[in-house]
């Protein structure tokens, strides 16, 4: 590496290195690493020596408290976050006015970022042509749905300034639904199967038919009779399609239409037991409903087969299948599967859980509808498979809310120090350091809380100043106490410590700090959650919950809990 690449190197790993262990209280080599090859190309011809010197730069910033990182950062220059760029959602063989298009959700579950693309594609789809967007409840497997679930959905719809042209549940269509099934079986692209789940696999994975599909049209009809009309069990008959099972795709090797469930329904209660499966409802529910563009996403692009046999089957209309990739966000799960798990062991709180992808987790982390929006819609209908950190999404949340989120003292694990000498006097703060939010009054006399962590780094003789208030001189130090005089504000001092005035102007709180839910290994991190109790300044008593404020030095921050003051770290 030649001296000028090497010096180039060196500033922006020192510069982004201190800029990382400011946000996020430690500094990492590989996170730097990237930004460093971002903004020198050459770097990347020696790539030990430039991870040399992000490490090196990392160790550094790492071994800074926060107001010498602050100090540092003065000396660089950093662009503002931009707003995310959304991308138009164009249709292959689109009418403008005659777009129709759908989602359907299945009431399993709460909505997660997920959704959020898929609901939020086809919206704008419908509106960008003129057209229309219909919501469809997905509600054929009475197993799993509940009016909760519905009512929850629903909500996230508003929250993300969804309103759909129309609602409509598959429930409402099961006679017509066993209309088109019973179509099918007597055109022989159907029969009613008898084989165990194991068996049925079996044959399938070796592209063998069983015997159950050797039978007659008018067997099959009146099996299916049968299973309308109870004489079979619980999953003890299925219906499926006759397809090829030597077919290379494996969708294609006799999948099930219908199934029999022996459950109560949420919105029908007990008037079904025989219910369809997605394979079969889905291009009949789209085609019925006058559905031009059905988007999903690409995990279906198998079935695109099974979809179009069906309709070809039933001579109904087929719609255009647009793909796109599935958006989920790094160390935060959007599967069912794993989501109900952590709820039911109580590893989190529920389905609104800050750590949660969901879109009541997000919001009650203080994520705004607004923010998840622009980075939903920043990845348009990319087929790419996208897994982002929450960084990301974080920092479009910043650019929306540091303009308007109040500033407020908070100290985090306090503790106690006493000044001798200084006098009382009034501290006039501004609520926001620009937008007209009015001003804030402090009362300072002698003793006050402190960070743990800024009492820690203090020694005997030091002199650090109280943010925005005066300087001390340390006299004595403890684990749990400061001792010190006031000094005259002569000169710069370069240790800076937030406060709160012991007494009444202090007010017990709590800040939830969160981390990544999972590990690599999709196994729970206890350490994802990190509850620190601490005092906030009295001008927090106003603030009603849901109220976004910026903690400085902490970061932003939501009310999560009014009588607890119980605050949820938004982001640093």
């Amino acid at each position: 590496m030649d001296e000028n690449t090497s010096s180039q190197v060196k500033d922006l790993a020192r510069k982004f290195a201190l800029k990382n262990a400011f946000d996020y209280g430690k500094a990492d080599a590989k996170a730097i690493l990237g930004k460093i090859l971002g903004g020198c190309a050459d770097a990347k011809k020696d790539m030990k020596t430039t991870m040399e010197i992000a490490t090196a730069a990392a160790a550094e910033a790492n071994a800074m408290d926060k107001p010498a990182l602050e100090k540092a950062l003065s000396a660089f220059e950093f662009e503002k976050p931009k707003k995310e760029e959304q991308k138009k959602v164009e249709l292959p063989n689109a009418q403008q006015g005659n777009v129709v298009t759908r989602f359907p959700p299945e009431p399993n579950g709460f909505m997660h970022i997920g959704h959020a693309k898929a609901v939020l594609l086809g919206y704008d789809a419908a509106k960008n042509y003129g057209g229309k967007f219909l919501v469809r409840w997905d509600d054929s497997n009475p197993e799993k749905e509940k009016i909760e679930y519905v009512d929850a959905i629903r909500k996230s719809l508003q929250w993300l300034g969804i309103t759909p042209d129309a609602e409509s549940y598959v429930s409402d269509d099961m006679e017509k639904l066993y209309g088109y099934g019973l179509q099918m079986i007597k055109k022989g692209k159907a029969y009613v199967c008898f084989c165990a789940q194991p068996v049925m696999k079996e044959l399938r994975a070796a592209g063998k038919d069983c015997d159950c599909k050797k039978k007659s049209v008018d067997e099959n009809v009146d099996e299916w009779q049968g299973m309308l009309n109870g004489r079979y069990r619980h999953n003890q008959a299925v219906v499926r399609f006759a397809g090829d099972m030597a077919s290379l795709n494996t969708v294609m090797r006799d999948p099930v239409l219908f199934r029999i469930l022996d459950a109560t329904h949420y919105r029908q209660k007990d008037k079904y037991k025989v219910w369809p499966t997605y394979d079969f409802e889905g291009p009949i529910e789209d085609a019925i409903t006058g559905v031009t563009h059905a988007m999903r996403s690409k995990e279906y692009e198998l079935r695109d087969e099974l979809y179009y046999a069906i309709l070809d089957c039933l001579e109904l209309r087929k719609p255009v299948l647009v793909e796109f990739s599935r958006l989920s966000i790094k160390g935060m799960p959007i599967s069912k599967r794993l989501l109900k798990a952590l709820i039911e062991d109580g590893s989190v709180m529920g389905w609104d859980d800050p750590r949660l992808p969901t879109l009541e987790g997000l919001a009650r982390r203080g994520i705004t509808s607004e923010a998840v929006q622009n980075f939903v819609r920043a990845f348009g209908l990319s087929k790419v498979e996208s897994e982002p950190p929450i960084d990301r999404l974080l920092v479009e949340n910043k650019r929306i809310v540091d303009p308007v989120a109040n500033h407020y003292f908070f100290v985090p694990s306090p503790v106690r120090l006493h000044v001798r000498n200084s006098t009382e006097r009034q501290v006039k703060l501004k609520r926001h350091p620009s937008a007209e939010a009015g001003m804030r009054t402090l009362v300072a006399k002698n003793d006050f809380y402190i960070p743990k962590r800024d009492a820690d780094g203090l020694s005997k003789g030091e002199t650090f100043r109280l943010k925005d208030l005066y300087n001390c001189k340390v006299i004595d130090c403890g684990t749990n106490f400061v001792e010190a005089e006031y000094v005259a504000d002569e000169g710069a001092v370069e240790k800076k410590i937030q406060w709160v005035p012991q007494g009444e102007q202090a007010v017990a709180a709590k800040l939830m700090v969160l981390g990544e839910l999972l590990d690599a290994d999709e196994k729970y991190r206890k350490e994802s959650l990190e509850v620190l109790d601490g005092y906030c300044e009295a001008d927090c008593r106003k603030l009603k919950k849901g109220d976004i404020v910026q903690f400085e030095r902490q970061g932003f921050a939501i009310l999560d809990d009014e009588k607890k003051m119980a605050f949820i770290l938004t982001s640093k």
